[in-house]
């Protein structure tokens, strides 16, 4: 089952993500242009967005998880999964700051005084050293610090939960359910890996 997986995903062009994640962009944009989002399209426009960006954040952490503990590899997509992550936060703060907030003075406001914004633009900023060093170029020329870097990735992911949760507001399971997705895919790297039992 394993090598039929590996087999596929080595057959599956990484373009095809970009595409298949990507879709969903214009499909939100119509459904807010023709009140397909209820009574508050930008509100919930912006929701989706960031609910995307975090689910992509959570399948980038699963990769390694999977190669390690079931042999599935599926590395091939990492970066396209970072990228992605990436490319609807900045539509998701796109929203918020004009189409939400419609002005910039505001944003500052709210960035300093609101303190789950203030987590959500942390998490955005420590995702730009990562979707600079998104390639190849980079991946040559900083070496050891490169995969340094990289680890950023795993406070951005938890710092996006906690922003998720904050912005939800009182008891909500979704975002509790996020977090502890992220704090397990987190604590899988520190279990040691299985040894495989060799037949007598």
């Amino acid at each position: 089952m394993v090598d039929r997986v590996n087999r596929l995903a080595r057959k599956v062009p990484t373009w095809a993500i970009y595409i298949l994640y990507l879709l969903p962009v214009p499909f939100l944009l119509y459904m807010a242009q023709t009140g397909g989002l209820g009574r508050d399209p930008v509100k919930a426009l912006e929701h989706e967005l960031g609910e995307i960006a975090i689910q992509l954040l959570i399948i980038g952490l699963c990769i390694s998880p999977l190669r390690r503990f079931l042999g599935v590899n599926l590395m091939k997509f990492r970066r396209a999964f970072g990228v992605l992550a990436f490319v609807y936060v900045a539509l998701h703060l796109l929203v918020w700051a004009v189409l939400d907030v419609q002005s910039l003075d505001r944003v500052w406001a709210d960035i300093i005084k609101r303190p789950y914004i203030t987590i959500g633009m942390a998490s955005f900023v420590l995702m730009l050293p990562l979707i600079l060093t998104s390639n190849n170029r980079a991946v040559r020329a900083l070496g050891v610090v490169w995969q340094r870097v990289h680890l950023l990735t795993y406070p951005v992911a938890l710092l996006a939960a906690v922003h998720f949760i904050w912005v939800r507001k009182g008891f909500q399971l979704e975002p509790i359910l996020y977090m502890a997705v992220i704090v397990g895919l987190l604590a899988l790297r520190y279990l040691p890996k299985r040894q495989k039992v060799r037949a007598a």
